[in-house]
C-alpha cells in the first residue's frame, strides 16, 4: 500500500525488541519484577526528565500492568509523554489500553493526537466509540488521527463510521478518512472479508479525495477482486493518466493468476506502441510460466523498442529455446538490435546454450559465423577452438578478426604456432596489431611452450613481425626468451636494437627468477655504444635490484655502488634512492648522504635517510643516527621530512 505510517513502523520495532526479550523475562521473572520495580522508581523520583525519557523506554521491555499507573500520567506531560506512550503500547494487557481510552476525554492538541495514534497502534476495539465522536472534532489533526486510528482497529463498526464520514469529511480531514478506509480494507481482506473491502475500496475510489488516495484504492479494489480485477487493471494501462498507467503497471505485477497473465499478454498488442515496453516488464516480473512466450514473441517481431525490451528480459529469463530468435536479431543490420542480442546472448545461463552455439558454428556461414565465433569466446567456450583455428584463414576480414580475438581469449599454446602463420601472412598494420595481441594473450597462458613457436618470428627479416616475437618471448620469460632478446640486441637492425633493449629495460614476467636478465642488463648499462641504450638499462638494472627479493641488503647497496659512475642523470639518482632506502644499512645510509649533495635529488635522499635512521640497524649508532636526523631536520626544505626527523629525534633515547 502506497502509504507511509512512521507511527506504525515504531511499533513493529517495539514488538521485535519485546519478542527478543521475552526468553529473558520469562526466564527469569523475579529479576524482571526486579528491574520493573526499579524503573517504577525512577518515574516517581526527581530524576532528571532525560533519564526518565530513557526509564520509559526501558519499561517498553520490562513493563506490566503494574507500570501503567505510573506511566498514565505522564500522557499529560509535553516533554515525556511520546516517551510513556512508548512503553504503553508495548505493554501486554488491558490495563494500558484503559489508560489511553481514559486520557482522551483528558487531553488536547499534540497530546490527544499521540495518544490516538497509540490505541490504534494497540487496534483496541473498545475505544470505537470514543474515536467515531473524534472525527467530528474541530482540530483537523485529531480528525484525521480519529480516522487513521479506526482503520487500524477495523470491524464494523469503524468502517461504517469512515464510510459515513468520508461523504462530508472537511477537506483538511478527508485525505485521513480515506487513508482509514483503505487500511480498514486491507484488514478486511486480511479476514476473507472480500465483498466487503471491495466495497469500502471502491467507496473511496468514487470520493472526492485527493488523488494519492484514488490510486491507492483503486490498486486495493483491483487486488481484491482477483482475477475479477482485470477489467479494472486494463483500465489503468489505457489510462491518459500517467499516474493511474504506474498504479496500472504496479499491480500488473501483483495480481496473481495464469489468466491474469494471458489478459496481459493479450492488451500487450493493444496498448500504443510507447507503453508496451512498460507492460512487458510488468509481465516479466510475474512469476509464471506463462511469461517466457510472450517475451520471446516481443523479442521476434515488432517495434525495435519492444523487441530491444524484450531481448534484454531473456538475459534473465530465457533459455537455450531463446537462442535462434536471438541469433535472427543479432544477424539484423541494425546496430543497437545486434548490440542487445549479443549481451544477452553473452550473459545467457546453461551449458545447453553453449552446446547449442557450438553445434551451429561448423554449418555457419557470414555474419552468423563471426557472431557464433564471437560468442564463443565471450562466453569462453574452450570446445569451440576446432571449429575456430580454421577460421584464421577465412577469406571474410570481419571472420579472420573474430577468430583472432576469441583465440586471444581461449586459445592455447598451440595457437601460437596459427598465430604466428597468420601474422606472416598478413601485411596490415590493423590486423597485425589485434594478432599481436591475441598472440601475447596466448603466450602469457601457454608459457614456455609457446617458445618453439615465437622464436621463427625472431629470424623475420621483417622487423615488425621480429619486434612482435620480442614481446611475446618476454611475456613468458625464462632464459630461451632473455636469449632471444640478447641476441636481438647484438644483430639485429638499429629499430629492432632499439625495442629490444626497451623490452629487456622492462623485463615483465618473472625478476628475480630470471636473474640472467640483471647480469644483461649491468653488462649493457656499463657497456652499450648509444647513450640510450646505457640509460635504459641502467634504469631496469636499478628496478631489477630493487624487486630482487634474493639479493641480501647489502648486495643491493653494493650494487648500486657497482653502477655509482654510470648514474649521471636525477632520474637515475632517484631510483638508486629508492633502493637504498629499501635496504636499511649503514652502508645505505652512507651512500644517501652522499646522493645528498646534489640539490636536484636532495629531498628524496633526505626522505630516505630518515626512513633508515629512525630504525634501530646493527652497525649504526645512536650517535649517527641522531646526527643524521639532525642534519636532515635542519637541511631539508620539505615541512613533512623536517617533522619526520625531528619526531624520530624525539623517539631516540640517549
Amino acid at each position: 500500500m502506497i502509504i507511509k505510517r512512521k507511527r506504525y513502523f515504531s511499533w513493529c520495532v517495539i514488538f521485535t525488541i519485546v519478542a527478543a526479550s521475552a526468553g529473558i523475562v520469562a526466564g527469569e521473572p523475579s529479576a524482571a519484577d526486579a528491574k520493573q520495580r526499579e524503573l517504577i522508581a525512577v518515574l516517581q523520583s526527581d530524576a532528571p526528565k532525560a533519564e526518565k525519557a530513557i526509564t520509559c523506554k526501558r519499561l517498553a521491555i520490562y513493563g506490566t500492568g503494574q507500570s501503567v499507573p505510573v506511566l498514565a500520567p505522564l500522557l499529560a506531560d509535553k516533554e515525556l509523554a511520546s516517551w510513556a506512550r512508548i512503553a504503553l503500547e508495548a505493554i501486554p494487557g488491558p490495563a494500558a489500553d484503559a489508560a489511553l481510552r481514559s486520557a482522551l476525554g483528558k487531553l488536547e492538541g499534540r497530546l490527544l493526537v499521540g495518544t490516538i495514534n497509540s490505541i490504534g497502534v494497540r487496534r483496541d476495539v473498545r475505544a470505537v466509540d470514543a474515536l467515531v465522536q473524534k472525527l467530528d472534532d474541530a482540530n483537523a489533526d485529531i480528525a484525521s488521527a480519529a480516522a487513521v486510528a479506526l482503520g487500524h482497529i477495523g470491524g464494523e463498526s469503524a468502517a461504517g463510521a469512515l464510510t459515513q464520514s468520508l461523504a462530508d469529511a472537511p477537506a483538511a480531514v478527508r485525505s485521513a478518512v480515506a487513508e482509514g478506509c483503505i487500511i480498514c480494507a486491507e484488514r478486511l481482506l486480511v479476514n476473507d472479508r472480500t465483498a466487503e473491502a471491495v466495497k469500502l475500496y471502491d467507496t473511496v475510489r468514487k470520493a472526492n479525495v485527493p488523488d494519492q488516495r484514488h490510486l491507492e484504492a483503486i490498486r486495493g479494489a483491483i487486488l481484491a477482486r482477483r482475477s475479477a480485477g482485470i477489467p479494472l487493471l486494463i483500465e489503468q494501462l489505457r489510462a491518459q493518466d500517467k499516474k493511474r498507467l504506474g498504479v496500472g503497471l504496479r499491480t500488473a505485477r501483483e495480481l496473481p493468476g495464469r489468466d491474469v497473465t494471458e489478459a496481459l499478454a493479450a492488451e500487450l498488442a493493444r496498448l500504443s506502441p510507447g507503453r508496451r515496453p512498460l507492460l512487458l516488464l510488468a509481465l516479466a516480473d510475474r512469476s509464471d510460466s506463462a511469461v517466457l512466450p510472450t517475451v520471446r514473441r516481443a523479442a521476434q517481431s515488432g517495434p525495435n523498442n519492444l523487441r530491444i525490451t524484450a531481448i534484454r528480459i531473456l538475459i534473465r529469463l530465457g533459455d537455450v529455446s531463446c537462442v535462434p530468435i536471438l541469433l535472427e536479431a543479432a544477424t539484423q543490420e541494425d546496430a543497437e538490435l545486434e548490440q542487445a542480442a549479443m549481451e544477452t546472448l553473452v550473459r545467457l545461463p546453461g551449458e545447453d546454450v553453449d552446446a547449442d552455439l557450438l553445434a551451429r558454428l561448423p554449418k555457419a556461414r557470414g555474419k552468423l559465423r563471426r557472431i557464433l565465433i564471437e560468442l564463443a569466446g565471450q562466453r569462453q567456450i574452450g570446445r569451440a577452438l576446432a571449429a575456430v583455428v580454421p577460421s584464421l584463414q577465412d577469406a571474410d576480414a570481419g571472420i579472420r578478426g573474430a577468430a583472432v580475438r576469441t583465440i586471444s581469449i581461449i586459445g592455447r599454446e598451440q595457437q601460437a604456432a596459427d598465430l604466428v602463420k597468420l601474422l606472416q601472412e598478413t601485411s596490415d598494420s590493423g590486423q597485425r596489431a589485434d594478432i599481436r595481441k591475441a598472440l601475447l594473450a596466448v603466450s602469457g597462458r601457454g608459457g614456455v611452450k609457446c617458445i618453439p613457436h615465437l622464436l621463427p618470428l625472431t629470424k623475420s627479416r621483417d622487423n615488425e613481425l621480429h619486434m612482435i616475437g620480442l614481446h611475446a618471448l618476454a611475456v613468458v620469460g625464462g632464459p630461451d626468451a632473455l636469449a632471444a632478446v640478447e641476441s636481438a640486441i647484438e644483430n639485429a637492425e638499429a629499430p629492432v636494437q632499439d625495442e629490444a633493449v626497451r623490452i629487456l629495460s622492462t623485463w615483465p614476467n618473472n625478476w628475480p627468477e630470471d636473474t640472467d636478465a640483471g647480469r644483461a642488463l649491468l653488462t649493457l648499462a656499463t657497456s652499450a655504444q648509444k647513450m640510450t641504450h646505457k640509460v635504459l638499462a641502467l634504469r631496469g638494472y636499478l628496478q631489477y635490484i630493487r624487486a630482487n627479493s634474493k639479493l641480501s641488503k647489502e648486495q643491493k647497496v653494493a650494487a648500486v655502488k657497482n653502477v655509482r659512475p654510470q648514474i649521471k642523470r636525477p632520474e637515475e639518482e632517484r631510483q638508486a634512492i629508492a633502493v637504498l632506502a629499501d635496504a636499511p644499512s649503514a652502508s645505505a645510509l652512507e651512500l644517501l648522504t652522499t646522493l645528498a649533495e646534489d640539490p636536484a635529488v636532495a629531498e628524496e635522499a633526505y626522505s630516505a635517510m630518515v626512513k633508515i635512521a629512525a630504525q634501530d640497524i646493527k652497525g649504526v649508532s645512536r650517535d649517527r643516527r641522531r646526527e643524521v636526523l639532525q642534519t636532515v631536520a635542519e637541511k631539508s626544505r620539505n615541512n613533512r621530512t623536517r617533522q619526520r626527523a625531528r619526531k624520530a629525534l624525539g623517539g631516540i633515547r640517549r
